[in-house]
């Protein structure tokens, strides 16, 4: 009994150290989990400490949004304008309309500090801040982007998060409003995509205006068509009609041919008793 005993104890040892381990290696694969996400977390923050590299990361989200609504050539990644300027991108509109401006260049410094912000003090002060630079960047883009004759009245802001999105018509819904009348529309990437299918459908029209000529000659010449084949149709019925006359007339012969058929074949010829009569003579003969 003792060494019965003895061995369910080293079993039950045995399973729970199996258990323990397989254990650990869940806690271990967790913590390298946890370790990749840090650095992941490390690595934006990293980009968006630094503004060259933000300003890449805006630039890269709008180009990839623009890329995927677009068709090519409807678009420009920072062309010049002719007053040296270069926006990240330009919309080219049909009719020779002038182009609709892109910014993807956010300011994001102010907004990070209102997230570290641990005191009311670090946080109103924050909040102006962002509010000063959002005010600068709208007018920045409406001197910059706004150019008679050559772009829209009308210039687009990107914001690169739907979140930030929020925080800017959240805590600045005045300066939404002041960018409104100032003809600058702040986008986040939803909204820029809903934007970019107006644009392929003013494209769309436009092009269907441009080849409505093409469709009227098309048209017109389709109506000559079926008047030549109504023309040929009714000649052909005039012909079937007197076709159908002409079978009729001879229908009619044919009756006549055969009535008179009929009536010869009716007649009842006596045979002559006395032979067959003589050979008519002609006059003169013997």
């Amino acid at each position: 009994r003792l060494g019965t005993s003895m061995s369910q104890s080293s079993n039950a040892t045995h399973e729970t150290l199996r258990q323990l381990h397989e254990r650990l290696a869940v806690i271990d694969r967790a913590q390298r989990t946890m370790s990749g996400l840090s650095d992941q977390v490390s690595q934006l923050e990293r980009i968006f400490a630094d503004k060259q590299s933000r300003g890449a990361f805006g630039q890269a989200r709008m180009e990839a949004i623009i890329r995927d609504g677009l068709p090519e050539g409807a678009f420009a990644f920072q062309p010049t304008l002719s007053t040296g300027v270069r926006p990240d991108c330009t919309i080219r509109l049909p009719n020779g309309a002038p182009v609709l401006c892109i910014d993807a260049k956010f300011p994001l410094e102010a907004f990070a500090r209102i997230e570290a912000a641990d005191t009311d003090a670090a946080l109103k002060e924050a909040q102006q801040a962002a509010r000063r630079d959002l005010i600068k960047h709208v007018d920045d883009v409406r001197k910059k982007y706004l150019v008679p004759g050559e772009t829209q009245d009308l210039a687009f802001v990107f914001v690169p998060s739907e979140s930030l999105f929020g925080q800017i018509h959240d805590r600045f819904p005045e300066v939404v409003q002041r960018a409104y009348r100032a003809r600058v529309v702040i986008l986040s990437p939803t909204l820029l995509q809903l934007a970019i299918q107006v644009v392929v459908t003013v494209i769309r029209d436009a092009r269907i205006r441009e080849e409505a000529h093409v469709i009227r000659a098309e048209v017109g010449h389709l109506m000559d068509d079926v008047d030549r084949m109504t023309e040929r149709v009714m000649k052909l019925q005039q012909h079937f009609g007197q076709a159908q006359r002409d079978v009729e007339q001879i229908v009619i012969s044919a009756e006549k041919v055969a009535k008179r058929g009929g009536r010869i074949e009716a007649l009842d010829i006596e045979p002559d008793d006395q032979g067959p009569a003589a050979p008519v003579r002609a006059a003169g003969e013997a």
